[in-house]
């Protein structure tokens, strides 16, 4: 069975603007799918990138740019400069991780919801009333914010370590069973592609 290892930032405009594209190719090829959220600011300190405001003007203003073009093709709505970004991510990506382990509801609901509040709908995500919030829209106990910090905390920093170890240097980023990395929700036609044995 075919398999994705999803590592992604629960700030990251590009993990929104995956929409839930990345569960219908999941589905569409019988694949497992697990979610990986991590530290998209340690992936770049290890990995040799840049925060978007350390980075040279022209690649922010490019960033921008395409943004505003990948959220018109994606056809959602975005605030180029929301409110509450950046934010600690820490809290979201650790409800991530309890619902998952949790199961009962549908995940990757969640985690686009927690993209749009941030990039769509001007809420702190890092905030327990958002989270609990979002995690009872996705058909979870809104306590697993509560009740899975320890495990949360645990995994979030392991799912860093993988990254790295495995070749990851930004999000949205997908490694498939056999090996095959792709990065940027513009190569979601290209996780497709390698799922269906095309390339």
């Amino acid at each position: 069975m075919p398999h994705i290892d999803y590592f992604f930032a629960t700030i990251s405009p590009f993990t929104y603007l995956n929409g839930t594209r990345v569960e219908e190719i999941a589905a569409k090829h019988g694949a497992t799918l697990v979610y990986k959220p991590l530290d998209i600011m340690g992936l770049f300190a290890a990995t040799g990138g840049l925060p978007p405001k350390d980075r040279h003007p022209n690649r922010q203003e490019y960033r921008l740019q395409d943004m505003r073009r990948r959220a018109a093709i994606a056809d959602l709505p975005l605030n180029l400069k929301p409110a509450f970004w950046p934010t600690n991510p820490a809290p979201s990506s650790y409800a991530i991780i309890a619902a998952q382990h949790a199961g009962g509801g549908d995940l990757g609901k969640l985690v686009h919801s927690f993209g749009a509040a941030c990039w769509a709908q001007e809420r702190d995500i890092s905030q327990d009333e958002v989270i609990h919030d979002l995690l009872t829209q996705a058909g979870f106990d809104a306590g697993l914010a509560d009740s899975g910090l320890l495990i949360g905390a645990e995994t979030y920093a392991k799912n860093l370590e993988e990254a790295v170890a495995g070749g990851v240097f930004g999000a949205p980023f997908f490694i498939t069973d056999t090996d095959e990395r792709l990065w940027g929700q513009d190569r979601l036609d290209d996780l497709d592609a390698v799922l269906g044995g095309k390339v």
